[in-house]
């Protein structure tokens, strides 16, 4: 199977939302999605972890890792009312101005 948009991803993935309050965008349903994107996010870490530490690293289960990253990034940006194409531009306009002003590079999140 090939996935050629964001839509389609989100469309496909959102059949597999089963947690509490899923698509009500509570607290309960924003925490879930946060701890499941912090853990997953953590699992890759330790990928690459193992990779300085081994010098080997499994790209595919390192893929399959950032596909679980992918999942919970898109039902938490779902649960607070936004698509993964809304998610994009915002970062992208954010990365513009930071270029424009000098401040891709430093601290903070309002450089």
């Amino acid at each position: 199977m090939r996935i050629n948009s964001f839509y389609e991803y989100e469309k496909l993935a959102s059949g597999f939302a089963l947690y509490p309050e899923a698509g009500t965008g509570s607290p309960m349903a924003l925490a879930y999605t946060a701890l499941g994107l912090t853990g997953e996010s953590g699992e890759y870490s330790e990928k690459i972890k193992k990779l300085i530490r081994d010098g080997k690293l499994d790209k595919p289960l390192a893929a399959k890792e950032l596909s679980d990253v992918l999942w919970y990034l898109t039902a938490s940006a779902k649960e607070l009312g936004y698509s993964l194409a809304d998610i994009a531009e915002i970062n992208i306009v954010k990365l513009m101005d930071r270029a424009e002003r000098g401040k891709l590079q430093g601290n903070g999140d309002e450089r």
